[in-house]
């Protein structure tokens, strides 16, 4: 065995990757790596140490569809200005339409409900996309009354005035994985497969745009990284940041206050 592909119950994660680290083994988690930013620490430190440990990556699979890597790339452009909000919305009717396994509501197997599972890939995204966070406030809600939140929102601030918004939830019908970002001097709106841009370059009218290449799928990247040595397409402190923003998300729901990094 060369590499190991977690993807056991939230509350196992930590465990199943420390002991495949120690063993040698590179490792592929699912996300979010761990429970709380201190484990996620510790793995990092068995990740990068010089100790025969293997390396840890978390997939972040998002990051690789053309429309995200479109609205990446027109961002690092420089066509929108100064980037200075974006949202990111994923949703599903899981809960609503009760098709969601018990286990999605049970807070000690999952973390959490809808934020900690649908809600993190608008996490990472934001993260990807803004940098650098600073600070995080969180409303959660019980549409379907399970025990853990199906409706869910945070608020991110970022450095440079930037705010991010991650929206989530297990009670919505319809919608599309969507991404809006606005600049100073543009926006970029990607909805399901649909992408346009506006801005000054556009006298402020909306285009319709071609999307680049679809990508290799996440895991087939990750195996040309660990046994061919190409680089990485995730890094460990990208897995590290998820797991602070999560904890920071849910601390920011307990107290009612803001969860500073």
């Amino acid at each position: 065995v060369e590499l190991v592909s977690i993807a056991t119950r939230s509350c196992d994660h930590y465990k199943h990757a420390k002991m495949a680290l120690l063993a040698g083994k590179d490792v592929l988690g699912e996300k979010p790596m761990c429970m709380t930013y201190e484990q996620a620490l510790e793995l990092k430190s068995l990740s990068e140490g010089d100790n025969g440990c293997g390396r840890l990556f978390i997939r972040h699979n998002r990051r690789f569809e053309p429309n995200f890597l479109f609205a990446k790339n027109l961002m690092d452009s420089g066509k929108l200005g100064r980037v200075t909000y974006a949202r990111v919305r994923n949703v599903h009717n899981g809960s609503s339409a009760n098709w969601l396994p018990p286990h999605f509501y049970d807070k000690a197997q999952c973390g959490g409900g809808a934020m900690i599972d649908l809600g993190s890939h608008p996490m990472y995204t934001l993260y990807w996309l803004l940098g650098e966070p600073k600070s995080i406030t969180s409303t959660f809600t019980q549409v379907t009354n399970r025990g853990v939140e199906d409706n869910a929102v945070s608020v991110i601030e970022f450095a440079d005035g930037k705010i991010g918004v991650s929206e989530t939830g297990f009670v919505s019908e319809c919608n599309p994985y969507t991404l809006e970002v606005s600049g100073t001097d543009g926006a970029v709106m990607v909805h399901g497969d649909s992408v346009q841009w506006g801005g000054k370059t556009t006298e402020g009218k909306w285009v319709d745009l071609e999307l680049p290449e679809k990508e290799p799928l996440p895991i087939d990247q990750w195996i040309d990284a660990v046994v061919n040595g190409k680089p990485s397409p995730f890094t460990i402190d990208e897995a590290v940041m998820l797991t602070r923003l999560m904890d920071g998300a849910y601390k920011a729901f307990e107290t009612g206050a803001k969860a500073t990094f």
